[in-house]
């Protein structure tokens, strides 16, 4: 993804030319194409591409539109041909008959202003400089799958692209905002939240205006709970299916050199890998190649993944690049990165994967790479009926429920009172839901006053209370989308592998045709992933259609604990996080002493803990925190600077 950066003085001072020269320097593996800027006295956009498709080649940023606006973008236009064709008489004569992305979004921005934002489709971020209003914008789509970054001080904003710059190039120190921290923890943190007071992120589907030193945020994309797609039989829904997802995939094929796709075994990134396939023999895409990478661990008991991902080479008639995971983990000297992390959730037992994997990368020649998150999460690859039969309840279809019930029953094998419990459970407002639903139980090592004052009992259930009358499926999809776009927005580029990674299972039309259909063309009892199985018969192999069995790894964390136990120990002694009043050291250490011994133990959730303190270790070493004893204190006597 290519970089964009910025800095504006409010006051009206130059822009100090050395800073510019500094973030251009640190933004430079990132942005290795080249390095341009606009420079207008207290203004200056800086631009540092990572080319992937052949327009981008030929694109002059930052960018001056007819108007004199001043754009830079970081994105991939999916509807082109749309744009193209709506807005032909607004671009220069020199570029309408293959217009760059760049200049049709400032085409699209001179004729619509801020209302084009919802007409534009694909993943994307984009600054704008409006010099004669002394107005800046962002926007970013609607999943936020590209970033903006924004620092608002007094007297200045400093942007980027990549949040590293901002914290490493400031020279300033920072406060921890707890109620980032809570939604990690959840691990569904709010999307225009960062880990920093100070500092927060464009959220998906808006866009900020800063304007006379202030930011306000607008929304531009919202699901319509009105929309409805209805067919008369199961056949009509498997063709669209397949248009949109083999859309989607197309579109992700608009690269001038060779893409390199994610290959598991499972469902979703083989369905990406043959559909792309087909696509290639039938009818051309811009990449030149598909090739395919793959982890593979023999060692984990449930490792058979090898064996999947295998038939799927085998069906394209070459193997792809393999890298053995059994080593994960065998070689790290300490649980922390190595490598600066802006954000908490990374160990450093999965950089020498990371190494090897930016290897591969690198000598392949790819730019973008196919990965298949979102699969599990929209295409019904949880099956969990509760939300379905929660539909039947509050619509009062009682012989369908009981109908369900028991097919249900069947297939779960629990009770079916069980299941209409929590059912009924899922009808309630998470409010409500919280004292009755397991997955709002807060773990012994969290703080209760930290779980009490950020709702982190809510958190854990993924929701809140903002979809009025909805029924429960729609609002189980709005929130999947809303957590994804979370999860997305704070997905920081590696620090080892300089590619593009692009997302078929996140399509905007892929995902508003999904909320737009039945709840039962996704999962029906005894088949789950139902449509996405039905529709791709012929074009996924037919065992990995009918896969029932998914790898978990386990084996890895547990042997990075046993041999971290020590180092653990000597740390939740007197931990910093605990000094900043999230979690109890004793618990924690008690859970993970049960982890060793082979007990039950919400392992995930005790990782990521353990990954907030290295990453709060790193920050106060670096002296990057600002007062971790202020920080300490009761939460209503805490000294902040106001954020806007």
């Amino acid at each position: 993804m290519s970089v964009q950066a910025g800095v504006w003085n409010f006051d009206g001072r130059p822009v100090d030319a050395k800073q510019i020269e500094d973030v251009s320097e640190f933004l430079k593996q990132q942005g290795p194409d080249g390095e341009f800027r606009y420079v207008d006295d207290s203004v200056a956009l800086l631009y540092r591409p990572f080319h992937s498709t052949a327009e981008s080649r030929r694109e002059k940023q930052p960018y001056l539109s007819r108007r004199g606006f001043v754009l830079t973008w970081d994105g991939r236009l999916d509807n082109r041909q749309t744009l193209i064709s709506d807005l032909r008489s607004d671009l220069w004569s020199d570029l309408e008959d293959n217009p760059t992305d760049v200049a049709l979004v400032a085409a699209a921005f001179d004729r619509w202003e801020t209302d084009c934002f919802r007409r534009l489709v694909g993943d994307w971020a984009v600054s704008i400089w409006k010099p004669q209003r002394r107005e800046l914008i962002f926007g970013a789509d609607y999943m936020a799958i590209r970033h903006i970054f924004y620092y608002l001080k007094k007297d200045r904003i400093l942007w980027s692209t990549d949040l590293s710059s901002l914290l490493l190039l400031s020279n300033d120190k920072f406060h921890i905002d707890d109620v980032y921290i809570a939604g990690y923890l959840a691990h569904n943190p709010d999307a225009h939240l960062t880990p920093y007071v100070e500092i927060s992120e464009v959220p998906p589907g808006q866009f900020v205006r800063i304007r006379d030193g202030r930011a306000a945020t607008e929304r531009f994309w919202r699901f319509s709970p009105a929309t409805r797609i209805r067919y008369k039989t199961d056949a009509d829904y498997e063709e669209h299916f397949r248009h949109v997802f083999r859309q989607s995939v197309q579109r992700r094929l608009r690269s001038d050199s060779p893409v390199l796709a994610e290959l598991s075994g499972g469902l979703d990134s083989s369905s990406i890998v043959c559909m792309a396939d087909d696509i290639l023999g039938n009818e051309g895409a811009e990449t030149p190649r598909l090739d395919t990478l793959s982890y593979y661990d023999k060692t984990e008991p449930s490792g058979e993944d090898w064996t999947y991902f295998q038939k799927v080479e085998a069906k394209r008639g070459r193997a792809g690049i393999h890298i053995d995971g059994s080593r994960l983990g065998t070689s790290p000297d300490s649980l922390a990165c190595t490598d600066f992390c802006p954000l908490p959730g990374a160990l450093g037992f999965g950089q020498k994967l990371d190494t090897e994997r930016a290897h591969a990368v690198r000598f392949g020649g790819y730019r973008a790479v196919l990965s298949g998150i979102g699969g599990d999460e929209f295409m019904g690859g949880v099956p969990d009926p509760r939300a379905h039969l929660a539909d039947l309840i509050v619509q009062f279809k009682c012989f369908s429920l009981v109908k369900q019930l028991v097919a249900w029953s069947l297939v779960k094998r629990r009770p079916w009172i069980h299941l209409l419990w929590r059912a009924a459970l899922d009808v309630l407002p998470p409010s409500l839901a919280q004292y009755f639903v397991k997955e709002a139980k807060i773990e012994p090592w969290i703080r209760k006053d930290f779980a009490k004052r950020t709702s982190l009992a809510i958190r854990q259930l993924g929701g809140d209370e903002q979809f009025g009358f909805w029924l429960p499926t729609r609002r189980s999809y709005i929130a999947g989308v809303m957590a994804m776009a979370n999860n997305q927005a704070k997905a920081p580029p590696s620090a080892e592998t300089l590619e593009e990674a692009r997302y078929p299972f996140l399509d905007q039309d892929l995902i508003e045709f999904i909320l737009s259909i039945p709840a039962d063309q996704m999962l029906r009892p005894g088949d789950r992933r139902s449509l996405m199985r039905r529709s791709l018969s012929g074009i996924v192999p037919q065992e990995i259609l009918s896969r029932r069995t998914k790898q978990v790894g386990q084996r890895t964390p547990m042997l990075v604990l046993e041999k971290s136990w020590d180092e653990l120990r000597n740390i939740y002694q007197t931990s910093l996080s605990s000094r900043l009043g999230f979690v109890y050291d004793a618990p924690l250490l008690k859970t993970i002493n049960d982890t060793r011994a082979g007990k039950s133990t919400p392992l995930i959730r005790a990782l990521w803990t353990i990954s907030l303190e290295c990453w709060l270790r790193d920050l106060a070493a670096r002296g990057l925190l600002a007062s971790p004893a202020a920080s300490a204190l009761p939460f209503e006597q805490r000294q902040l600077p106001i954020s806007a």
